[in-house]
């Protein structure tokens, strides 16, 4: 079978069984199966079990249910809640301040759960009663609480930036570097925005009357010292060398245990509530990592990796023209696929060209990060969408797509000037890590 079919018929099936409504992980390892059989037969199995078992002795897996862990112990915890209460007390005096505060409180949930889902829900569920009790426009509250979502997946600790690690070989604490640098940059971006359109028009974003005592805000701080002190410990041990990211994710596990312990909230319920879920996501996570890398050892043994490179490589277009080709695609992408899948997929295809055509590996890999972030929100189909309307069920979708397209485009405008200035992620990542 030639390339040329074989990749049209490969990825064709692929989106029809997806479609289909067939899970991302099931429909990549039916693809994978399918054409090993049409290709080699019976025989030609032997390759996919081999690839899927290769996937499983990477020592970087083991740091993902680990990380899981932390998320959903510090979520399960009121620690989130009290954590959320701490930016309440200190942002409410000003126009825009309680929505600020949300934003700061998603990030920071972002590098504490590593995903876009428990962040933007959480952060919803959390924050918009006291904001609607304040009369804030709904439209733009979820809006900002679908942006700060995403970072869920470019703040570090996270399981994608960990995935691209795996598959390219690049030092998952630069690429966690990198992904902080990327991320404090976009929130800055949509704290700036938040702000100044609360300042254009008060009544969108009104001030809080209350006013809270010093002593109070601080004793709120206390609240905010366990998640933070885990989380620097943690990325501190894996930027500065003293961990791998799987000795550090166990370490931090243990920590959160202790956090929560001293809180008096850890019990049985606790621990089997919060290992249910690191095993459901963890097991969602893991079988797309089966299901892609069974399809990818198909796909390349037959030539279809070395066929992409080559048809890319072979285009007499300029360089730079291809890399923003690629990132285009992991935009689109982002919105119909969930991005582990999306990595595992096109990461060794793009990969090698972007090496091939001298750019910065990590520079390539933290916007291509980031794009997948904004895929998360970009209409129709992103996920964070669907999220904000299982929080705000009687919000017309269509209104939902206008809430999100100011973030859309300031997302973009962040990676179109990370793309143009690429001493902002590089300079900063050598400067942190030393080098």
């Amino acid at each position: 079978m030639s390339p040329e079919i074989l990749t049209i018929g490969m990825f064709g099936v692929l989106l029809l069984m997806i479609m289909m409504g067939v899970s991302l992980s099931f429909a990549l390892g039916g693809v994978a199966v399918i054409f090993s059989l049409i290709l080699h037969g019976t025989n030609g199995l032997f390759p996919v079990i081999s690839a899927t078992f290769g996937s499983m002795w990477s020592v970087l897996l083991a740091a993902i249910p680990l990380f899981v862990f932390m998320g959903v112990a510090l979520g399960r915890s009121k620690i989130s809640s009290d954590l959320y209460n701490a930016f309440y007390l200190w942002s409410g005096r000003v126009n825009g301040g309680l929505l600020m505060g949300t934003t700061g409180f998603a990030a920071v949930l972002s590098a504490m759960t590593g995903s876009c889902a428990a962040s933007t829900l959480t952060t919803g569920m959390v924050g918009m009663p006291s904001m609607e009790r304040h009369g804030y426009d709904r439209k733009f509250v979820l809006g900002t609480i679908g942006a700060a979502g995403t970072l869920g997946i470019l703040i570090p600790p996270s399981i994608t930036l960990i995935v691209i690690g795996m598959t390219t070989g690049l030092s998952v604490g630069k690429l966690f570097m990198g992904g902080l640098v990327a991320g404090v940059g976009v929130l800055a971006v949509l704290l700036i925005y938040v702000g100044v359109r609360a300042w254009l028009n008060p009544a969108s974003a009104p001030s809080t009357d209350q006013s809270v005592p010093m002593k109070e805000k601080i004793a709120s701080l206390r609240s905010v010292i366990a998640p933070l002190l885990i989380v620097t410990i943690v990325l501190l041990s894996i930027f500065m060398g003293l961990a791998t990211p799987t000795e550090a994710a166990g370490v931090g596990a243990v920590a959160v245990l202790v956090a929560v312990a001293f809180r008096g909230e850890l019990n049985l319920r606790f621990i089997r509530e919060v290992s249910y879920s690191t095993a459901s996501m963890t097991g969602m996570v893991i079988w797309i990592v089966f299901g892609a890398s069974a399809f990818v050892s198909v796909y390349s043994a037959a030539g279809g990796i070395s066929f992409m490179q080559g048809l890319l490589l072979g285009l007499e277009v300029n360089p730079w023209t291809l890399i923003i080709v690629m990132q285009l695609v992991a935009l689109v992408l982002g919105m119909f696929l969930d991005p582990i899948g999306i990595i595992l997929l096109v990461m060794p295809i793009f990969f090698p060209v972007v090496v091939q055509l001298g750019f910065d590996p990590f520079w390539f890999a933290i916007i291509f990060q980031l794009n997948l972030c904004i895929g998360y929100i970009t209409p129709p189909f992103g996920y964070n969408i669907f999220y904000l309307k299982s929080l705000s069920p009687e919000t017309p979708i269509m209104e939902l797509y206008k809430a999100v397209m100011p973030y859309v485009i300031l997302m973009i405008s962040c990676g179109i000037l990370f793309m143009a200035f690429p001493g902002i992620l590089t300079g900063s990542m050598n400067a942190l890590m030393g080098n």
